[in-house]
């Protein structure tokens, strides 16, 4: 057998993340191909747009948990690489195919294959941990074509922050070897006592097989077509058996059918915004993954792609008038893994919700405090608001019974130590240097500032959590109410009152006309306008008076670009448009807002921010949202400018354009009474009509069209099951 050992594995960049964030995402240059993802269930691939991994710097490879799996693999025909003649992604995201056709080949000087004679198709999937990819040659020419087709391949078994740019001083063991003539192994057994595999499985076995290469004799007649297959397999046993190509692919495909179907499904007057919605809901499709408590939103590619609670939680809220079943599962998964015990490196208390969760060996190490990880100051009161509007959605009383002892646990954090101070409010202040210094939704370490510019220090109240505390046991109170806990409720509806008072008098910035975006350590209000105001909209805690000023502050030009609301207005200080949290655009941000705006009646700022992202997507590629782009003001005839390492899918960027027509409509629903609202219903001016298929409430169904009548709408019912109540309800 050959054996090829590497000592010093090769990772994405050697570069020192910097001193003010320790988990900076490091940006060392543009690839010079587009690349694609591919994700299903723990496993995603970053792949180039020929099919290849590694022929650039960065996030290209096969990850499984957290760890790279393959870094390299690269085709090339008679050692030149091939031309590109399309990329095109399955529109359920299922399946990459990469056509390509040869150069002119030359030996010796002479021309012994002109180019385009050679028809190349390469057909890439995952599916169960395995990357199973099928190369297809066929030969165009009048004239037999013999050529050497070599595929070559490596492995390093980076950590996932490895890849993004953090330097470790000691890895782990790392060996290759043949297993057979068509098959080699890379191994490493880490320093965490890990044991982590890869296979390269490749039929037919080619002429020759080293640890790092394949290459097949290929001799083509005319218009003869032949297939080479290769899959990479993690941590699959040496004995097992892979199921074919094609019958993987089969299978594959019929089970993303399986386990997709059963929501709402939505149609529009505007093909591109129904190319919008199609390439959303793919792209949650595959971000969804099975989890033993039921399928959850993973956050996002490349570097979000495992459990994050707030994500989670606000991508499950957005999707839950289409799908409730999504909140059912993050619900459970978080509930599940709902801290018990103090532990400061992980930013732990008991009743707290989970940040994230990572599988890979610096996270097992604790060279990174993620392995189960707690610093977000808003995922337990978030965590307490999907609850709540859960049950309102689908009356589950006997899931309510289940997630009860976790919502207590985490309505204890927010009155105990989520409020260490007790003056009323949830504040956080990492446990350690190696926690997250901001821990809200905006975590940049630059993110929560002052009027000066000056960073916030100590423990930090930030405006929006205080909001979803409100917006959280207003809804508790409601599901005690359902249990039969009568003092308990009253005394939960109180403690929001309280705090509605509270927070006007600490928050509320009469010279801004807005809310702060933070308290600091000493209580003072940060007094900068930022996009966490319209967030307080959603959730209901601002005074009727200040709403409308808020609103209108949020759609004039130093916020709202023409693309969208800005996360900090134009002229604030740290105001950086092409930063990741003081002035870029965020998708998420304006849905949630979207959703207030809507809450208290400002239908025309929902319509304008609607068709600012709509108008964004028909820029994008695919038509998706990522996650962030950057907060320049609109010009005529250009689109939106992109940020570089902005994650593309993103979970709750992509169900932004479910959460805008959602607003747009005032989907409102009352389990209970088996009834279901459009309230002030409006759409854009870019949709004529919509329909609402299988638009379910508890075991009832209804399928509804909605026409656009100027500034108003109408409705029509198309089909109903079981009982169910459908109106508009214009009120003012």
């Amino acid at each position: 057998m050959l054996t090829h050992v590497i000592s010093q594995p090769v990772v994405a960049a050697d570069v020192e993340p910097t001193a003010e964030s320790p988990f900076y995402i490091a940006m060392v240059g543009q690839a010079a191909r587009p690349r694609t993802v591919l994700k299903h269930d723990d496993t995603f691939l970053v792949i180039d747009s020929h099919g290849d991994l590694g022929t650039a710097v960065g996030a290209d490879g096969l990850f499984n948990a957290d760890t790279r799996y393959l870094a390299k693999l690269q085709l090339q025909i008679a050692d030149v690489q091939p031309l590109l003649l399309g990329s095109n992604l399955r529109d359920d995201n299922s399946a990459l195919t990469v056509d390509l056709t040869n150069p002119d080949i030359y030996r010796d000087g002479r021309l012994v294959l002109a180019k385009d004679l050679l028809h190349i198709v390469r057909t890439i999937f995952l599916w169960r941990g395995t990357a199973f990819q099928r190369v297809g040659l066929q030969n165009h020419g009048d004239a037999e074509a013999s050529f050497d087709l070599t595929l070559d391949f490596d492995n390093d078994f980076a950590d996932l922050f490895e890849v993004r740019g953090s330097v470790r001083p000691r890895r782990g063991e790392f060996v290759s070897r043949r297993l057979s003539s068509s098959e080699v192994i890379f191994e490493y057994r880490g320093l965490d006592h890990a044991t982590r595999s890869t296979i390269v499985t490749f039929d037919p076995a080619p002429a020759d097989l080293k640890v790092n290469r394949a290459v097949y004799q290929i001799t083509l007649a005319p218009q003869q077509t032949v297939s080479v297959f290769v899959a990479v397999s993690c941590n699959k046993p040496a004995a097992q058996k892979l199921l074919p190509f094609f019958r993987s692919l089969l299978a594959h495909r019929r089970e993303m059918r399986q386990t997709t179907s059963g929501g709402t499904t939505i149609e529009t007057s505007n093909d591109i915004f129904n190319e919008v919605l199609c390439q959303a809901m793919a792209d949650l499709n595959i971000l969804t993954t099975e989890t033993p408590q039921g399928r959850y939103p993973y956050a996002g590619i490349p570097w979000y792609s495992t459990t994050f609670g707030r994500d989670g939680l606000i991508t499950a809220l957005q999707m839950l008038w289409i799908d409730p079943r999504v909140a059912r599962g993050v619900l459970r998964r978080l509930a599940a893994h709902q801290a018990t015990a103090v532990d400061p490196l992980n930013d732990a208390e008991p009743g707290k919700i989970l940040h994230e969760m990572r599988g890979g060996e610096m996270a097992a190490l604790r060279e990174v405090p993620f392995a189960q990880y707690y610093g977000s100051v808003d995922s337990t009161p978030l965590f307490v608001m999907l609850a709540g509007l859960y049950v309102e959605r689908t009356g589950d009383d006997a899931t309510l019974k289940e997630l009860w002892p976790a919502i207590e646990k985490a309505l204890g954090w927010i009155d105990g130590p989520g409020d260490p101070d007790r003056d009323g409010f949830v504040e956080y202040q990492r446990a350690t240097e190696q926690g997250l210094q901001n821990q809200g939704w905006k975590d940049s370490y630059d993110a929560i500032f002052h009027a000066d510019g000056k960073l916030a220090e100590g423990y930090i109240a930030l405006a929006e959590v205080q909001g979803y505390v409100f917006a959280g046991k207003r809804l508790a109170a409601l599901c005690a109410r359902r249990l039969g806990l009568i003092d308990r409720a009253d005394q939960l509806d109180n403690q929001a009152e309280r705090l509605a008072a509270q927070f006007e008098r600490a928050f509320w910035c009469e010279e801004l006309g807005t809310y702060a975006l933070a308290l600091d350590g000493e209580k003072r209000p940060c007094k900068v306008r930022s996009s966490n105001a319209g967030q307080l909209l959603f959730t209901g805690i601002v005074r009727t008076d200040r709403a409308r000023l808020v609103a209108t502050d949020l759609m004039r030009p130093h916020f709202f670009s023409g693309w969208g609301i800005r996360t900090i207005a134009c002229g604030e200080p740290r105001y950086n448009p092409m930063s990741y949290h003081n002035g870029s655009i965020w998708p998420h941000d304006n849905a949630l807002i979207a959703l207030g705006l809507a809450r208290y009646g400002f239908k025309a700022a929902v319509e304008n921010v609607f068709k600012g992202l709509f108008d964004a997507a028909t820029y994008m590629e695919l038509r998706r949202l990522p996650e962030l782009f950057c907060g320049f003001q609109r010009e005529r005839r250009r689109g939106p400018t992109l940020y570089p390492v902005a994650c593309a899918p993103q979970a709750w960027a992509s169900a932004t354009p479910f959460t805008l027509l959602e607003a747009a409509l005032g989907v409102h629903f009352n389990a209970d009474h088996r009834e279901i609202r459009l309230v002030n219903p409006r759409l854009p001016a870019f949709l004529n009509m919509v329909v609402l298929r299988d638009l379910r409430l508890g075991d009832s169904s209804v399928d509804l069209r909605i026409r656009r009548h100027g500034e108003g709408v109408s409705m029509e019912v198309l089909r109903t099951d079981g009982r169910i109540q459908v109106s508009i309800v214009l009120a003012r």
